[in-house]
């Protein structure tokens, strides 16, 4: 017996699960959902948190990324290293049927990732960090 999408579909096979709870479409979700919101098909707030939820997600990884790992400092490096991470968690939640792969989630979390990078990268944040760092090493001679 199988149970609605977010649960464990516990008679389907991995294929048959794959099939079922994932979408390779790029834009779909988000087509639909940008829809949904315009026509009132559903409610607006279903749209919203998902959209936003997913676009928001890994903003954070945008700014602490770079900043624990120097090494992912340019976009290139960054990117490749979202992507890397992106893509195991979608497969982790496709495999454990805890969720599924849907391409527009990656698409969102991915540009959600690169405003935080964005961020990061603002002469503004750079001057706070130097300003930090400054005042950490003042702090230290001190002691």
């Amino acid at each position: 017996m199988w149970e609605l999408e977010g649960h464990v579909w516990t008679d389907l096979s991995l294929i048959e699960y794959l099939r079922r709870s994932s979408n390779f479409v790029p834009f779909k979700t988000i087509s639909i959902y940008i829809k949904a919101m315009f026509n009132g098909s559903l409610n607006i707030s279903i749209p919203i948190k998902n959209l936003l939820g997913n676009l928001i997600m890994f903003l954070p990884m945008g700014i602490y990324l770079p900043y624990y790992i120097k090494k992912i400092n340019k976009v290139g490096r960054f990117t490749f290293s979202m992507i890397i991470l992106l893509f195991v968690i979608e497969v982790t939640q496709l495999v454990t049927r805890r969720g599924s792969f849907d391409i527009d989630d990656f698409i969102l979390n991915i540009v959600g990732a690169w405003i935080g990078f964005i961020i990061w990268k603002t002469k503004t944040v750079q001057r706070l960090l130097k300003l930090d760092v400054s005042y950490s090493s003042a702090k230290e001679g001190f002691r």
